[in-house]
């Protein structure tokens, strides 16, 4: 049985605990009355705004995380505050963090680990950007991204991972790969996956597409094999477009 698809909402920095508690409420009222079965749906909001979440029918997500439990890190979140928080998942090394913040593969591994230690699924971002893909380097930057993010970290089960293809000049351009330039870096980042945990546990982590999704492109990017579910970032600021992608996913033979 193949494992159910991811549909992630990452807001950015949008919604604070009102608007948050809002959306959450009309998300969780429409799953109620229309549940979905084949879908794990995530509510990644800024950071002041997870507590507001009222999760009913699906995850909470955080955007990102500090490797270390405690100490004088002023204005940094743990992994062990965001579990008190509800918090399931967690995006770490998205592209947004490398480009502002100065994230680097190793950051992307620590918080990683930490993650992982506290019981929470980290979803791992990778992604070329426009010039590495015009050089024809893309698959070797994604297998080095995903090669040092993962470096010494171990699961069990593929559900304590899932990992983000998100091309860097398809973030928040309008610009989207096509299905079969998704499936292809898809299918590149299974097959690290499989030298790294081997088949059985590679074959089982889900791997989704994010860059300019929305409720016109998801089914041509959904019906790829290799592609497990979407992160999502403007379009699922919007409940009914972001209840269209669901549903678009939704109705897809697992």
């Amino acid at each position: 049985m193949k494992p159910k698809y991811i549909v992630a909402g990452n807001w950015k920095l949008n919604k604070g605990p009102a608007e948050a508690r809002s959306f959450s409420e009309g998300l969780s009222k429409h799953l109620g009355n229309a549940p979905v079965k084949n879908v794990d749906i995530i509510i990644a909001p800024p950071f002041v705004s997870l507590s507001a979440l009222k999760a009913d029918g699906f995850f909470i997500g955080a955007q990102d995380v500090y490797w270390e439990d405690k100490g004088a890190f002023t204005g940094e979140v743990s992994a062990a505050m965001l579990k008190e928080l509800g918090a399931a998942y967690c995006i770490v090394g998205h592209s947004e963090r490398r480009m502002y913040f100065h994230e680097t593969d190793r950051t992307v591994n620590l918080k990683t680990a930490a993650l992982l230690k506290n019981r929470i699924r980290p979803i791992v971002c990778v992604g070329e950007r426009s010039e590495e893909r015009k050089a024809g380097q893309m698959y070797n930057v994604v297998r080095f991204q995903l090669s040092a993010a993962l470096f010494d970290v171990q699961i069990e089960n593929p559900d304590d991972l899932a990992v983000a293809y998100e091309p860097v000049w398809a973030i928040g351009t309008g610009n989207v790969a096509t299905p079969q330039q998704a499936e292809d870096m898809h299918e590149i980042i299974r097959q690290s996956l499989e030298k790294r945990f081997g088949i059985d546990i590679a074959g089982k982590i889900r791997i989704l597409y994010g860059g300019s999704v929305n409720d016109a492109n998801i089914a041509g990017l959904i019906d790829k094999e290799q592609i497990n579910g979407a992160l999502i970032g403007g379009v699922s600021l919007d409940l009914d477009k972001f209840l269209s992608i669901i549903n678009s996913i939704s109705q897809r033979e697992r």
